[in-house]
């Protein structure tokens, strides 16, 4: 058991950090203020690989461990947590293909999404199904040589936008079983989308209601097998947790900095008030919960990439414990900034309002505790 990152994984930290600081964090403000979506930054961050962290080599990925991807997304989201986390959707939605698509979809998608020439959403939840994923209604009949798709996904992150859309559909009975998951190109006709989501946070990133209206895909645009549908949306989500989880760490290891660099600075009632114990102790408190987090997830994250059957409890407990964590730590750096905190010339408030969303997405965090408790009981 060893703690201490490799020396390859410490110097992808390291080209992330300095990529954040250079090339998110001096725009994060203006592209929230603005809801602009930052195309050129992002395909900057996957001419250094991260538009495919964990995508095979052959068709332009890192191929980087799930452990490795996690360190680079926390690093990226001191940055600009929304923008990293689309990034980190994107990824999920590409490694679906690259693990699940055959070799002509691998190479007719994955290389423009490596370097994010296209870009790619995940449409799993509906108006009718989010929690309960598998209630999903979106039906896709076979027709001949493809398959005519009909209903409507929610919540998309990249709606509208994204070239790619990776949609898991019904192809046969109700439950679980019944889905199948496939990409629809941006385009194709049938497919339309709902207006701009106005949102509390990630603004950095367009989200948009998915429609399908008799949309025709060819059939050779399945991911895997009839009815495997939802084992791929789940596995993909085991590492999209993780992703996210990371998203959360990074928004607090930056809030955290700025709460100790402000409590030496600011000065009541005659001396720093990071002189005063109970300021002390909250920085305490706030350290070591992220470092707890931290650990839930870096092993969760070594355990996919071993292939260990509890991984998906493991990236539960993880997420669940890391985005809440996350959002505490913002907020608490939020109060040691006092009215400061509240005010959007601080960054505190665009980190807060960008993590709550972290306890919602990639399954609530509710539903972490259901997959904990089923398998504590089974």
């Amino acid at each position: 058991m060893d703690f201490n990152l490799s020396e390859d994984t410490r110097a992808f930290q390291d080209v992330a950090r300095a990529f954040a600081a250079d090339e998110f964090a001096p725009h994060a403000a203006e592209w929230d203020e603005a809801s602009h979506f930052p195309e050129e930054a992002l395909r900057k961050a996957a001419a250094l690989g991260f538009g495919g962290l964990y995508i095979r080599d052959d068709v332009g990925g890192s191929g980087l461990s799930r452990l490795d991807a996690a360190v680079v997304i926390e690093a990226l989201a001191m940055g600009c947590t929304s923008t990293t986390a689309y990034l980190s959707i994107h990824n999920m939605a590409a490694a679906m293909i690259d693990r699940y698509g055959d070799e002509a979809l691998r190479r007719r998608y994955l290389p423009d999404l490596t370097a994010m020439t296209t870009f790619a959403s995940y449409c799993l939840t509906e108006p009718g199904a989010g929690s309960d994923a598998a209630s999903l209604r979106t039906r896709a009949v076979r027709d001949g040589d493809g398959y005519v798709l009909n209903g409507s996904k929610a919540f998309i992150s990249g709606g509208g936008r994204s070239d790619v859309y990776v949609v898991m559909a019904r192809t046969g009975v109700d439950g679980p079983k019944g889905i199948s998951t496939f990409v629809v190109d941006n385009g194709t006709p049938g497919l339309s989308f709902g207006g701009q989501e106005k949102k509390l946070g990630w603004k950095s990133q367009p989200t948009a209601q998915v429609n399908f209206s008799d949309c025709r895909i060819p059939a050779a645009n399945r991911l895997g097998a009839e009815g495997q549908g939802f084992k791929i949306a789940m596995s993909g989500l085991d590492g999209g947790r993780i992703n996210i989880a990371a998203c959360s760490l990074g928004a607090a290891q930056a809030c955290l900095d700025r709460a100790v660099a402000y409590v030496k600075e600011r000065r009541q009632f005659g001396r720093a008030i990071g002189e005063f114990q109970a300021l002390q102790f909250r920085l305490a408190d706030m350290a070591t919960e992220l470092e707890a987090a931290r650990l839930m997830v870096m092993k969760a994250a070594a355990m996919l990439d071993a292939g260990d059957p509890r991984a998906s409890v493991q990236c539960a407990m993880a997420k669940r414990f890391a985005t809440d964590v996350g959002f505490e730590v913002v907020n608490a750096a939020l109060q040691l900034h006092g009215g400061y905190g509240y005010l959007r010339d601080y960054p505190i408030e665009r980190y807060l309002r960008d993590v709550r969303v972290h306890q919602i997405l990639e399954g609530t965090n509710e539903i972490m505790r259901v997959i904990v408790a089923r398998d504590l009981l089974a």
